[in-house]
């Protein structure tokens, strides 16, 4: 099971796979981690806006939207960033075409850690 299918629902699905047996131990076991730690603060936070500069690299656009969005896991948004840099530089795909779908990129994965938090 890959790091993004982690959440809550995959957690269910699991537990009711379980016997009753092993429900009781995944319980005990969640509450010692509790114990332990106490609650976690679910708060993701808001984004710090970060002013565009007049010119901008593709490198820099991650970087300010790594600053914009600090909620944002640097892996979830990776992949498709570095296709868009690798666009960009290797095929000449124009530069503010492929800033804007770094930002939606970035704003669509904190609107989407919003939806999961709810």
């Amino acid at each position: 099971m890959g790091k993004s299918s982690r959440n809550a629902d995959a957690l269910l699905e699991l537990f009711e796979s379980l016997d009753q047996e092993r429900q009781n131990s995944l319980f005990d076991f969640a509450e010692y981690l509790l114990s332990k730690g106490g609650p976690v603060d679910r708060e993701i936070g808001e984004p710090v806006p970060v002013p565009k500069p007049d010119t901008e690299t593709v490198v820099g656009a991650i970087r300010r939207m790594k600053q914009t969005y600090p909620m944002v896991d640097s892996l979830q948004v990776f992949s498709v960033a570095s296709n868009l840099m690798t666009e960009h530089m290797v095929k000449g795909r124009d530069l503010d075409e492929v800033i804007n779908e770094i930002e939606n990129l970035f704003e669509q994965t904190y609107r989407d850690m919003l939806k999961d938090f709810e």
